[in-house]
């Protein structure tokens, strides 16, 4: 029988020759993954278990990346419990600050999620991992606690989506963040909801693991279960670099079955802005000229990467951040900072006059280092932008790629980045 590439991984790890959608089935885990905020509620609810140990040490990945370096003593408490917990079950991928990075970046980097895995976290943007072959998801914190305690965890079998991005001429500066927001402009936040989105074409192909990785991370964005990009030889180079254990690369038969296939040239997408307060009211960047702005955020899971840092760089280089804007810098992991700094990207943002940060979450979900007030109105590279997703109910967010993100800095309002080179 014909299966998708999340139809086989999952069958697979449940043991079973094929699955259907809509059938239950029970899976084997290759990774559970919490975070500083999520972390410590799995914790409590797996101590409620009355299990001594989790279910494999190398398995478990506790990532404290939201709130660190702690902003106040709540956050502190939480990075404790975090940290007490992996040293007592000898969690062999924790970070310590210094050594950390946003999860999302940081764990296909270090190559602990791999082509064919089956991943759970405690955050949504866990379906980042599926640029890399793997079916990855979002859960609870209380299914994550069942699955650091038993490796196991169940899934109903999402029916699948293929999206199909023809041609390599892409418009200039357009990246996997654009394709990402137009797709979700067309079938809007709920249009993937508990499906898998499956992403191929030359459009795909052509796109960097950067690129990938931005848009696997977005699928939840349209309801999605996961968002998977088939391997292919540039996944295999990334993969082969990092990856510390044997991994299984899965694709789809020619003859599996999508309830719906959407194609598109990549030709005819434009650089795209997320207006307030829904990732579906993508628009062609076009449509923002003229909106100020007091905040621009270059960083996140969505474009914190090395590439997201060297765009952003080539734009700004020689130029001033506009003086009624702030911009802020956050290189996704420890690596992408180094990096960064070896080319000679962390001169030009500074010089610039933007704030570079130590890797975190901060301003993505409202925490910290970027907090919007009443009435502010910022452009972001993360992927949220709902009511008071970075402060004040009253602040709007807008979302973008690094290039327009860059260009909008030094104009000061929504901005090709056409008009500042």
């Amino acid at each position: 029988m014909a299966m998708t590439i999340t139809e086989k991984i999952l069958a697979e790890h449940a043991g079973l020759d094929k699955v259907v959608p809509g059938q239950l089935i029970t899976a084997q885990l290759d990774l559970a993954l919490a975070n500083d905020i999520t972390g410590p509620v799995s914790i409590r609810e797996f101590e409620k278990f009355g299990v001594e140990t989790v279910w494999d040490k190398t398995k478990v990945a506790l990532v404290p990346d939201h709130f660190t370096p702690n902003k106040d003593i709540a956050s502190a408490e939480l990075s404790k419990a975090l940290r007490e917990f992996a040293k007592k079950q000898g969690i062999v991928h924790y970070w310590e600050q210094g050594r950390v990075g946003v999860e999302h970046c940081l764990l296909p980097e270090q190559g602990v999620t791999l082509p064919g895995d089956v991943i759970i976290g405690a955050d949504s943007h866990t379906c980042t991992y599926g640029a890399l072959g793997a079916f990855a998801t979002g859960v609870g914190s209380t299914d994550l606690a069942a699955g650091m305690a038993t490796g196991e965890a169940w899934f109903r079998i999402p029916e699948s989506i293929k999206f199909i991005f023809k041609g390599t001429n892409f418009q200039p500066w357009v990246s996997g963040k654009d394709l990402i927001l137009y797709t979700i402009g067309k079938i809007g936040v709920d249009g993937a909801r508990y499906r898998s989105m499956e992403f191929t074409g030359e459009g795909i192909a052509a796109l960097s693991m950067d690129g990938r990785l931005t848009m696997c991370n977005m699928a939840v964005e349209a309801g999605a279960k996961n968002g998977i990009i088939p391997p292919d030889e540039k996944t295999l180079a990334y993969v082969n670099e990092r990856a510390k254990r044997p991994y299984k690369v899965y694709h789809s038969d020619p003859d599996a079955q999508y309830v719906e296939v959407y194609e598109w040239d990549v030709a005819d997408i434009p650089l795209q802005v997320a207006f307030p307060h829904l990732p579906e009211n993508a628009k062609p960047v076009s449509e923002g000229k003229g909106i100020k702005i007091d905040q621009v955020v270059i960083g996140s899971c969505t474009n914190g990467r090395l590439e997201d840092m060297q765009v952003a760089a080539q734009i700004l280089k020689g130029q001033k951040v506009h003086g009624d804007v702030r911009l802020i810098v956050i290189p996704g992991t420890q690596d992408i900072y180094k990096q960064a700094m070896q080319e000679g990207l962390i001169d030009i943002f500074i010089d610039a006059g933007a704030v570079v940060s130590t890797p975190t979450c901060g301003p993505c979900l409202g925490g910290y280092m970027g907090i919007l007030a009443k009435g502010e109105r910022a452009l972001s590279t993360t992927n949220r932008n709902f009511v008071g997703r970075m402060g004040h109910p009253e602040s709007e967010v807008y979302l973008s790629g690094p290039a327009v993100a860059a260009a909008s800095a030094v104009t000061g309002e929504i901005s090709h980045p056409e008009e500042v080179l």
